[in-house]
C-alpha cells in the first residue's frame, strides 16, 4: 500500500527514470522468486508435521528441565533459520515454540524471544537464510559454498554469544519450570508426530542441490523448485494444500513489496543522500574497516530497518569486494535485534506473539538486544576477518 505508489511516483517525479527503475527490478526478480520458492518449501514441511515433530523431539529430550529446553530451542532455531531462512523461524517456528513450552511446562518467555533474536542471529550462514542474504549474495560474486565457508565461523560467534547472555538474562525463568514435572502419561504425549522422513530427504536433497548448483553454473533457485515441486505435488496429490494455498505461501504481497522498495531505495541512490553514506564506510578489508562497516549498517538498520539498509549499503561496498560486502551482511542482520523496527521479522514476531495472547515487553527487549548486538557484532565480524585470513575471498 506503500511501497508501490511510492515507487511509481519516484518513476513520474522523475527521480528515477523508467529505465533505471526496470534495471533495478530487473536485478531483484531472481532474488525475489527464490525467497518465494524458500517461502513455500517453508510452508510444505509445515504442512508434513516437520516443525511439530522437531519440537516434540526437543520437549521429549529436555527431561523437564527449561535450560535443556532453551539448548534445544537454540539448536532447531538456528538450524530451521539456516536451511529455511528466517521467516519460517518467526512464522512457523515461534508458534511451535510456545506449545512446546507449555506441554514441558517451563516459562515460554525465554524460548519466544530465542526464536525472534536466532531469526535474525542464525541467519548469517546461507544464502537462502535472509532476503538480505540474498542480495548479499547476489552482490559478492561468490558461489553459494564460498559463502556458506566464510559465513561459518561467524554464524557459529554469533549463536554463541546469543546463548551466553540469554542463560545469564533469562536466568531467574530458566530457574524453574512454570508448574510441576509432567505425569507419565502426560509424558506420553511429548512423544508427538514422527518427523516425516520423506520430507527431512527431500530438503537434505534440495540443500545439496543448492551446494552443488552455483559450481555447476546453474542458479540454486532450480533445486528451490525441484523441491517445491516435488513436496508440492505429493501435498496436493494428498489433498494437504491447494494450488491457492501454495501460491499464498510465495507472499506475492511481500515479492510485490520488495521489488518496489527497490526503486524507492534506487531512487533515494540515485538522488544523493544514500551516497552521502560512502563517507561514513572505512575502506580496505583490515578488521577495524571491517568494524566499522558493521557498525554503521547495524545502526542503518535500526533507523531505517534492515531491508532498505542493504540495498542502499550494498551498491557502495560491492565494489570493493566480498569482504565489505559479508560486513554488511552482518549489521543488518545481527543490529535489528536491538529493536523492534530493524526487521520486517521481528515486527512480525510481536504480532504472532499477540495472536497468542502474549505481549512483547519493549523495556526487555531493548535490554536483552543492548546486551546480544553489540557483542554479535564485534564477535562475528571478528570471525569474518578471521575467515578470510584462513580461506580468502
Amino acid at each position: 500500500m506503500a511501497a508501490v505508489p511510492a515507487a511509481a511516483l519516484a518513476v513520474v517525479l522523475g527521480t528515477v527514470t523508467p529505465r533505471q527503475a526496470w534495471e533495478q527490478t530487473r536485478t531483484l526478480l531472481p532474488v525475489v522468486a527464490f525467497l518465494a520458492l524458500i517461502l513455500a518449501l517453508a510452508y510444505l514441511c509445515a504442512k508434513e508435521g516437520l516443525f511439530e515433530a522437531v519440537g516434540a523431539a526437543v520437549a521429549r529430550r529436555c527431561g523437564g528441565s527449561p535450560r535443556r529446553l532453551l539448548a534445544g530451542v537454540f539448536a532447531v532455531a538456528s538450524a530451521v533459520t539456516a536451511v529455511l531462512s528466517l521467516d519460517a523461524t518467526v512464522v512457523l517456528l515461534t508458534p511451535v515454540v510456545l506449545a512446546t513450552a507449555s506441554r514441558a511446562r517451563a516459562r515460554a518467555r525465554p524460548h519466544v524471544y530465542a526464536t525472534a533474536h536466532l531469526a535474525n542471529s542464525a541467519s548469517l550462514l546461507l544464502p537462502v537464510s535472509n532476503l538480505t542474504n540474498l542480495l548479499a549474495f547476489t552482490a559478492s560474486g561468490l558461489s553459494f559454498t564460498r559463502f556458506a565457508a566464510l559465513m561459518a565461523l561467524p554464524w557459529l560467534a554469533a549463536i554463541a554469544v546469543e546463548y551466553v547472555v540469554f542463560r545469564r538474562f533469562f536466568r531467574a525463568d530458566l530457574a524453574e519450570s512454570a508448574g510441576s514435572a509432567p505425569e507419565p502419561a502426560e509424558s506420553a504425549l511429548l512423544a508427538g508426530p514422527r518427523v516425516p522422513r520423506f520430507t527431512v530427504v527431500v530438503l537434505a536433497l534440495t540443500l545439496a542441490g543448492f551446494a552443488v548448483a552455483s559450481p555447476a553454473g546453474l542458479d540454486p533457485a532450480w533445486a528451490a523448485l525441484g523441491g517445491v515441486l516435488v513436496l508440492g505435488g505429493r501435498a496436493l496429490a494428498r489433498r494437504h494444500v491447494t494450488p491457492r494455498d501454495l501460491v499464498g505461501a510465495t507472499a506475492p504481497l511481500f515479492c510485490l513489496f520488495v521489488l518496489a522498495l527497490g526503486v524507492v531505495v534506487q531512487a533515494v541512490v540515485v538522488g544523493g543522500p544514500a551516497s552521502e553514506l560512502g563517507r561514513l564506510l572505512p575502506e580496505g578489508d583490515s578488521l577495524p574497516a571491517l568494524l566499522g562497516v558493521a557498525a554503521v549498517a547495524a545502526v542503518l538498520a535500526n533507523l531505517v530497518n534492515n531491508l532498505p539498509a542493504v540495498l542502499a549499503l550494498l551498491p557502495l561496498t560491492a565494489p570493493a569486494g566480498p569482504a565489505q560486502v559479508l560486513a554488511v551482511l552482518i549489521g543488518v542482520n545481527l543490529g535489528p535485534n536491538l529493536t523492534y523496527v530493524g526487521s520486517l521479522a521481528t515486527l512480525l514476531w510481536r504480532r504472532i506473539l499477540h495472536r497468542h495472547g502474549i505481549e512483547a515487553d519493549l523495556g526487555r527487549f531493548t535490554r536483552l538486544g543492548l546486551l546480544t548486538v553489540p557483542a554479535t557484532v564485534a564477535a562475528s565480524t571478528v570471525a569474518l576477518w578471521g575467515a578470510l585470513r584462513l580461506i580468502g575471498a
